[in-house]
This record gives structure tokens, C-alpha cells and sequence, in this order.
């Protein structure tokens, strides 16, 4: 147990799944979207992608976008696939340790994703080992169903009121230092991960 702590908020992309960027702009140019490395970023979004990040327009919106942007005919599944290709993979033993960690503290998951990504990982490798995102997390706090993205303070405020967990109580996981900087304004403990780090040590687990 980590002293003083009952709850712990983890990111998803960057801290608990790996990402490989390249892999998705590489997908996007091959369909002949060349503008694409101006809105994927490490940590938001821009344009078409940070709207579908911020649920003000739904996944058909999207794709049609993309498509006028493309300025040719492609597939949903192209365009899914290409933008699927961010995601890499979680690891098995931080599912496992998710698992674990919901013995003793209440885990939230607070992402700023979309609804296209969310709902492979939740077929994919939420589903790998036979069990649904809800065996690794008590509750889900999304971007694009709530309409607004970290870091905005907003975005915090309405996880804490929903949850009523005390913010004191609470170790946040992000690896954007203005996420964490924001975690740690509203009263979070915080780490900022690194690229596939592994941060049972930190929670005593092994």
C-alpha cells in the first residue's frame, strides 16, 4: 500500500498502453493524407483529431472529414485502421497489476482519447485475457464523453466531483508534465511516467 493514498488515476496512452506515432502518420500518408504530422501529437490533438477527442463530433463526422481532407475515396476501415495504428499494445503484467491494485485502492483511468480507439482497446487488449475494461478499473472518465480534454482544469473538477474521491487521497499517473503540473493544482499526488515504464516498484508491488 502507498501511504496516505485510496485512489489512483492513470492515464492510458503513454503510461499503461505504449504508442507508436510514426506508425499511425506512416498509415495516414500511405492514404495520401500528407498534413497529418501537423495534428498528431504526443500528448492532444489538433484540428479534426482533437474534436473527435472532445466528442463535439461523432466518429461518421470524422471520417467524413477525413475523407474531404484526403480529397479521396477511403474506407471507415482504412481510415480506423491508419488512426489505430497509434496503439501498441498494454502488457500483461500491468494488467495484472491493475488487477491487483483494485484489491486495495479504487482505480480510475482519466484519457484523453476517442471513441474509435476506445472501442478497439475495449475489444482488443482489454479483452486479451478474457475479461472486460471493468476488471482493470473501477470507473472510466473519457474525453469525448465529457466533452473537454486534459489539461484543462475543467476535466479534473468534474472527475473529483463524480467520483467523490478526496484529491489528498489520490496518486495520478500521466507522463504530459501540464497534465501532471494540473494533477498536482487540484490536489493529486503525482508521477510523470516515462516511455514504458514499469512503476510497480513505486507502488510496492514488487
Amino acid at each position: 500500500m502507498v501511504q496516505g493514498i485510496k485512489n489512483i488515476i492513470f492515464d492510458l496512452g503513454g503510461v499503461l498502453m505504449d504508442l507508436d506515432k510514426q506508425a499511425c502518420i506512416d498509415a495516414f500518408k500511405r492514404l495520401g493524407y500528407d498534413d497529418i504530422e501537423q495534428l498528431l501529437g504526443n500528448y492532444s490533438q489538433k484540428g479534426t483529431f482533437m474534436e473527435l477527442e472532445k466528442g463535439s463530433i461523432t466518429p461518421e463526422e470524422f471520417r467524413n472529414r477525413i475523407r474531404r481532407e484526403i480529397g479521396r475515396a477511403v474506407t471507415d476501415r482504412q481510415i480506423d485502421d491508419a488512426f489505430c495504428a497509434f496503439l501498441v499494445d498494454i502488457p500483461d503484467y500491468k494488467l495484472d497489476m491493475l488487477q491487483e491494485l483494485k484489491k486495495n485502492y479504487r482505480v480510475l483511468m482519466l484519457s484523453n482519447t476517442n471513441a474509435i480507439m476506445m472501442e478497439v482497446m475495449k475489444e482488443g487488449v482489454f479483452r486479451k485475457q478474457g475479461l472486460d475494461v471493468y476488471a482493470y478499473f473501477d470507473q472510466l472518465y473519457l474525453s469525448y464523453q465529457m466533452g473537454v480534454t486534459k489539461p484543462d482544469r475543467k476535466i479534473y473538477d468534474l472527475l473529483i466531483a463524480d467520483s467523490r474521491i478526496c484529491p489528498e487521497e489520490t496518486l495520478f499517473f500521466d507522463d504530459s508534465q501540464v497534465n501532471i503540473e494540473m494533477g498536482s493544482s487540484v490536489g493529486f499526488r503525482t508521477h510523470l511516467t516515462e516511455p514504458h515504464e514499469d512503476f510497480r516498484a513505486l507502488l510496492g508491488m514488487i
